[in-house]
This record gives structure tokens, sequence and C-alpha cells, in this order.
């Protein structure tokens, strides 16, 4: 028996057992690792919710919001205005003169005490020699009020060396009146505006160059600088 075992353990028997051990091995380890027990069952993954289409389901709408109308304003009317067409006005060549300012009223009422008089000479009494006389001299009583004989502006209020209390009024188209022999205390001032028939002073015994005439006005009227006769706007 003995020998029978180291027969078999000698020479290819030991290598044929050595074999069969191996295989005995790698078999028990399989079943150890991989066959102790049925697999576990993976969990299933829960089926994903299919929804059913519907058909025909009805889907609620928004409201439209109202819309608030808008009343439609009537157009403004348009007024056209119409303009005449007027014939053409014939254009005269011939300059605009200008025209001499109308008295529509008298200085004062009164006798002529001396005329106008620029061409010849006449005698002063109160100078007592022959000269012209570039106005009117008209009588009136101290106090008579004395009024503008057409309107226009105040350009002078003076005490004349000969002439006395002396207010010069300029009118349109270089006209200009001037009253002399007024009281001392005019009624008007340089710049002011003044019509036809406003009183402007009184009549007083200013003037030194006519002291020997009775209380009158001297009135005169000149033109761009020029005497005028003042009689010829006195009869207008």
């Amino acid at each position: 028996m003995e020998h029978k075992l180291k027969s078999v353990l000698s020479g290819t028997g030991f290598y044929l057992l050595l074999s069969v051990c191996l295989v005995t091995a790698a078999v028990s380890g399989w079943f150890l690792l991989f066959g102790g027990g049925e697999p576990a069952e993976e969990e299933a993954a829960p089926p994903a919710a299919v929804s059913a289409p519907v058909e025909n389901a009805y889907v609620p709408q928004p409201e439209p919001e109202e819309e608030t109308p808008v009343e439609a304003s009537a157009p403004a009317p348009v007024e056209v205005e119409i303009v005449p067409v007027m014939p053409e006005a014939e254009i005269d060549a011939a300059p605009v003169m200008a025209e001499p300012p109308r008295l529509v009223v008298e200085p004062l009422k009164g006798e002529v005490l001396m005329a106008f008089s620029v061409d010849q000479l006449v005698y002063s009494p109160t100078l007592a020699d022959w000269r012209t006389h570039d106005g009117v001299d008209i009588s009136a009583a101290p106090g008579t009020t004395v009024l503008a004989a057409t309107a226009g502006t105040v350009s002078a209020v003076e005490d004349h060396p000969l002439m006395g209390t002396t207010v010069v009024i300029e009118h349109e188209g270089g006209y200009a009146t001037t009253y002399s022999n007024l009281q001392s205390k005019p009624t008007v001032e340089p710049g002011d505006l003044v019509t036809a028939g406003q009183i402007i002073g009184a009549v007083g015994t200013t003037a030194s160059a006519e002291a020997a005439q009775s209380p009158h006005l001297h009135f005169s009227v000149t033109r761009d600088g020029e005497a005028v006769d003042p009689g010829e706007f006195l009869k207008g």
C-alpha cells in the first residue's frame, strides 16, 4: 500500500494529482464567488407615466380686454379767408406835397392892430422906427385866453427879451405857430401835445418891443423857418 502511494506520488502521477487539485480549487472558488446565491433582481425603474391624448379637450382661453371705444372727433372747420381782388390802382408819379395845417380855430377874436408885413416896412410906435413885421397883432384885454390854432407839440416856452413870454408849437409839414406877449405863466410846457382850440395861456403885457400898443397877442406862423402870412390860415 505504502509502496503504491509512493509510486503514485512520484513521476507523472504527482503532476496529474496536482492538476486535479488545482482544477478542483478553481471550480470551488468560482462557486464561492459567483454561485453563492441567486443574483438580485435589479429594481426596475417605474415606467414613465404616459398620458393618453385627450381628443376634443376644452382649453380655457383668456377673455379679451374690452377696448374703450374712441369717439371720433369731428374735423375742425377750416375758415377760408376770401380776399377780394381789387383792381390795380394807377400809380401817380407826381410827388406828394405837404399841405399846410388848417387852422380850425382862431387864437382869439379881436381887432388887428398891426398886419403881417415882410415885403414892406411898417412904423413901430414903441421903437420909433420902420421895420418888418413877421406876424399879426390882435387886440385883446389882458387875461384873455389864447388858444392853440391847430394841433401840435409845444417845442418852446420862453421869455423873449423883446417879445416877452412866448409859446412855440410845431406842426406837421414843417410849420410852427408862435404866441407872444403872453402872461408870465403859460398853461403848457415843452413837450406837451396840444389840440386845436386848447388853452395855452393868456394875453399879457410882457413884450417890451410893442409896449406902446394896447394889450394884444402877437401871433406869427413859419414854414421851414420862413415867415408866412398868418391871415391866410385864419381865413380857412
